[in-house]
Formats: C-alpha cells, structure tokens, sequence
C-alpha cells in the first residue's frame, strides 16, 4: 500500500513540474518593424524586412535574418514560443492611411481577432498613424463609430478594449516608438494608462530608412527584455 502511495504522489509530482514548465506562447503584433519575409501570418500581410538575397530588400537597412529581429531576439531571450506574428508593413492603428486612402483592411483593429491563443502579446502599433499625418480626435472609450475610427485616439482606445476583451488570459505590452509626434506618444500613454495595459517607451533606437537597424533592433529587444523581467516579477 505504501508503495502505491509513493507511486502516485511521485506521479503526481511529475505532472506538476510538467505544467510548471509549460512554455509561454508569445504573439508578436506589429508594422512593419516587427515583419520578415515568411516570418507572419497571415502570408498575405506585406513585409519590410527580407533575406540578404531577396531582391525586395532594402540595401539601406543592414537587417537581413529573421535572427536579427527585435521579436526574434526577445523570444529567444525569454525561452518564449511563437504563436503568431501579425505584423503588416505600412499598417496604422486608425483607418487613415498615407495620401489620405483607406487602411481598414490592414488596420489593427481589423485584425486584432487573428492572434492566436497567446500568453503573452507584444505590440508595436503607432508608428504609421504618426508619420501618415491622421488626426488624433478627442478621447472617446465606449460607442465608437466607423467614423471615429478615422482618428487615433477612439480607434487606439477600442484597440485596447477589443484585446482585453478577446484576450482577457493574455498579458498585453503595447510599445511606443522613438521620434514620434508629441501627440501621438502622449496619446499613447493616456489611454494605456486608462486600460492599465504596460506601455514600453523605447528610446535611442538606431534606425535606417526609418526602421532598425541590426544595433536599433538589438537595443529595441533589449529595452523590451528589460521592461517585461522587471515587470513579471
């Protein structure tokens, strides 16, 4: 009798350690920083970032392997897994897209329900909504409208909404860009404040074409790996 005891609080040990350590499943969901060519889903999503030998890629830019990017760098870092990586070059958190066109197709809150089943979502959203000039509105949290989403600010707040609400396991960091409009940093730390979501300012990136380079992509993985330890404990 004893022996079957031991046996079964033996097993049962193992299976405690075994969910212990199950591995935290990360999606990454960004612009076109966090793209690499047959890196994101879905594949249709344009990327920036290529090989060293594809003819899409820009010479200006040193990053050429999906090893030197900030997300790749992170999950390595972290012993994370990669869930999904919805990243699209070009995309803005609001609708309005550069020469005034439409970008509800690749927007983020087009597609903030394809993210998988994540443990954790690390999103870099604001740097296209800055440089395409879109207004940012006034702060609107609830009834938002097609229109409203024309505008950063009720378009980032039903962001937020619409991923606590769809993801409400997942612990959710967005990240703010360096060298972006006042108003759309500040924006950016009024409405994650209001949601209590963690917002990572990164600071001193290196960039080319304005997008990292491989020592931009290394200190952005870093200010990120930094934040997120200090953050978790």
């Amino acid at each position: 009798m004893r022996r079957i005891f031991l046996l079964a609080a033996l097993a049962i040990m193992a299976i405690s350690a075994s969910a212990q350590k199950k591995t935290t499943k990360v999606t990454i969901f960004g612009d076109s920083y966090s793209t690499f060519e047959g890196c994101i889903t879905p594949s249709s999503n344009e990327s920036w970032y290529f090989s060293e030998n594809s003819p899409y890629r820009d010479k200006n830019n040193d990053v050429c392997k999906v090893e030197q990017t900030w997300w790749h760098q992170v999950i390595d870092r972290m012993g994370w897994e990669l869930e999904v990586n919805n990243s699209y070059s070009g995309s803005t958190v609001g609708y309005h897209g550069y020469s005034h066109e439409s970008y509800q197709a690749r927007s983020f809150n087009t597609r903030v329900a394809y993210l998988g089943e994540p443990d954790v979502i690390l999103s870099c959203c604001n740097t296209n909504d800055s440089w395409s000039g879109e207004k940012v509105g006034e702060y609107k949290y609830a009834n938002w409208t097609e229109s409203d989403m024309w505008y950063f600010r009720p378009a980032m707040a039903r962001l937020c909404s619409t991923i606590k609400q769809n993801y409400p396991m997942a612990k959710v960091y967005f990240i703010l860009n360096s060298e972006l409009r006042d108003d759309i940093s500040e924006s950016m730390r009024v409405i994650c404040r209001h949601y209590g979501i963690p917002l990572i300012e990164l600071h001193d990136i290196d960039k080319q074409d304005g997008h990292p380079s491989q020592k931009g992509m290394k200190d952005f993985a870093d200010q990120v790996v930094d934040f997120v330890k200090k953050d978790m404990k």
